[in-house]
């Protein structure tokens, strides 16, 4: 069973950056495909962006923009989430996840697919 812990959330004013990152331990972290989601008080868990197990394929929301990059390194069992041109409206509590999978190619989006969940990370933008 894998352990995710994340970090790197924080206070940031509009139009800044922020790397979040997910520290995984206790499995094999390459046979997880994983995920960064993000909630606020009386919203449903929303996907951010997802990668599968090699890193090769990825998922990004509309809302992203192009201002997210989810990454992971195999090697220091570390997914990341780069968010830059931050926004208001990111303002929520972030959290990572993993499922263990064993097709290289798949990325999951729905929060239901996922059976292991970090504690999540605040991030806040003041406008």
């Amino acid at each position: 069973q894998v352990q995710l812990v994340e970090s790197g959330g924080g206070l940031v004013q509009a139009g800044g950056s922020l790397r979040l990152s997910c520290a995984a331990s206790g499995g094999t972290f390459s046979t997880y495909a994983m995920g960064w989601f993000r909630q606020t008080p009386g919203k449903q868990r929303e996907v951010v962006a997802a990668i599968n197990l090699s890193g090769s394929r990825t998922y990004t929301a509309d809302f992203v923009e192009g201002r997210f990059t989810i990454s992971r390194d195999n090697t220091k069992n570390t997914l990341y989430l780069q968010m830059s041109e931050l926004k208001p409206e990111d303002t929520a509590d972030y959290y990572c996840a993993a499922k263990k999978d064993v097709i290289v190619s798949i990325v999951f989006t729905s929060p239901s697919a996922y059976e292991y969940w970090g504690r999540g990370t605040q991030v806040t933008v003041s406008s």
